[in-house]
């Protein structure tokens, strides 16, 4: 059977973009923002194994949408659920390097400027 944990839009310790129906772009950058993390946690987990996938999920809300990362596992393929409880134990508490450079460059920090942890 195919499931799915929540991983979050960002690093557990970092601020994200918030959902505010009065920001026509908070949407876009929220995406960028969720893309962004996916290739992060891509580098710390490497690559998802037979039966998992990393994808970006939205989700209505009373005030608009929100988009965060999960990971899909099939309950019958052990390394797929073991790989997702392991990432959703085991999320990064910070952007990398990288994703820092990206978030200057294509995501939220492009359309404003604001410091990082």
């Amino acid at each position: 059977m195919r499931n799915y944990v929540s991983i979050g839009p960002s690093p557990v310790s970092e601020d994200c973009v918030q959902l505010d129906s009065n920001d026509p772009t908070y949407l876009r950058r929220m995406r960028k923002e969720c893309e962004i993390f996916l290739r992060q946690l891509r580098r710390v987990f490497g690559e998802p194994p037979e039966g998992a996938g990393l994808s970006i999920k939205s989700n209505p809300h009373d005030f608009g949408t929100y988009l965060e990362v999960v990971c899909w596992f099939d309950t019958g393929v052990e390394a797929s659920v073991e790989y997702a409880f392991n990432m959703e134990k085991n999320t990064p508490e910070y952007w990398d390097d990288e994703a820092k450079e990206e978030l200057k460059t294509k995501g939220r920090f492009f359309w404003f400027d604001a410091p990082f942890s």
